[in-house]
């Protein structure tokens, strides 16, 4: 049978073992305004890098010269919650048994671009995961992959939120038929907003990050107030209390795969990069775990 390259690719994502894949050609992301006003607002907290390339953010064929085509992808982590034999839990998708997703996805991503070069060995591609100036929820709804929730993650129907999001930029024209952008199914639904323990959520494309507990934990440099700290508990590194109350998310479970608390607090930076170097955990390294374990800790006991 003679497929079209459409059709190659997505058959062959889904093997690869991704949840959504969506194709659009380059455009203004829909919610780049919305971004814009967040930034404004100060609501991106200290993290200064969100207010670099707003060109490329607005315009993606900046990614790519001569691009033609975006193929938005999602990839599922986990429901089940990474734990420690004392309780103190990281954000699932921390994956800590696993290495860190950027390279994974990247290679996913490396193996489904083979189609394109195969066929069109001229072509040029770029792939994206969670690190270029990318609006990946705007393009991911843009092209159909899943829509928006009051928890501001892109939900994917028949899935849920816990997925990473990624993107191809290629010079090939690839046809499809055009896509369906899915309206928000949140209903009356506020479980998330409601779960918040720190009001960073208020309702779609309302989120203050500078309230938000995985902001907190991971990129945040200072020492955490009291009045955060009070509220880490369970999670030390990143918070799920948004999607894991989610009825499009499935439940999971606890599963130990973490050092208790004591360990985290004695691992030197040698240590720490040995076991948990080439995983996601990097991302807060050491010193931010030990500050959040101690913080956590100190709650726990007054």
């Amino acid at each position: 049978m003679n497929f079209s390259l459409y059709e190659l690719i997505r058959e062959k994502a889904k093997d690869l073992g991704f949840v959504g894949i969506g194709f659009l050609k380059p455009q203004r992301p829909i919610f780049f305004d919305n971004f814009i006003r967040w930034l404004k607002a100060n609501k991106n907290a200290d993290m200064k890098w969100l207010n670099r390339y707003l060109d490329i953010r607005e315009d993606p064929c900046k990614i790519l010269q001569g691009c033609s085509t975006i193929i938005s992808l999602a990839y599922p982590y986990s429901c089940d919650i990474p734990a420690s034999p004392d309780g103190f839990c990281t954000a699932r998708y921390t994956e800590p048994l696993k290495e860190d997703y950027h390279k994974r996805i990247r290679n996913l991503c490396r193996e489904l671009s083979k189609i394109i070069i195969n066929r069109f060995p001229g072509a040029k591609i770029r792939i994206c995961v969670d690190s270029a100036p990318v609006l990946e929820r705007s393009i991911a709804y843009m092209s159909g992959v899943g829509f928006i929730g009051k928890n501001n993650m892109l939900i994917v129907p028949g899935y849920g939120s816990y997925v990473f999001l990624s993107e191809i930029f290629t010079t090939v024209s690839i046809p499809f038929p055009d896509p369906e952008p899915i309206s928000i199914q949140c209903g009356d639904c506020n479980r998330c907003i409601d779960a918040c323990p720190t009001g960073a959520l208020k309702s779609a494309h309302c989120f203050d990050a500078r309230l938000c507990l995985s902001y907190i934990t991971i990129e945040y440099k200072g020492p955490i107030k009291k009045e955060f700290s009070d509220k880490l508990y369970p999670f030390f590194v990143g918070c799920d209390r948004c999607q894991q109350v989610c009825p499009f998310n499935r439940a999971g479970i606890k599963y130990i795969c973490l050092p208790p608390l004591e360990e985290f607090l004695e691992m030197d930076e040698v240590s720490f990069k040995k076991r948990f170097g080439r995983t996601s955990l990097a991302r807060a390294g050491i010193k931010k775990i030990k500050r959040n374990l101690s913080s956590l800790s100190n709650c726990l006991k007054t």
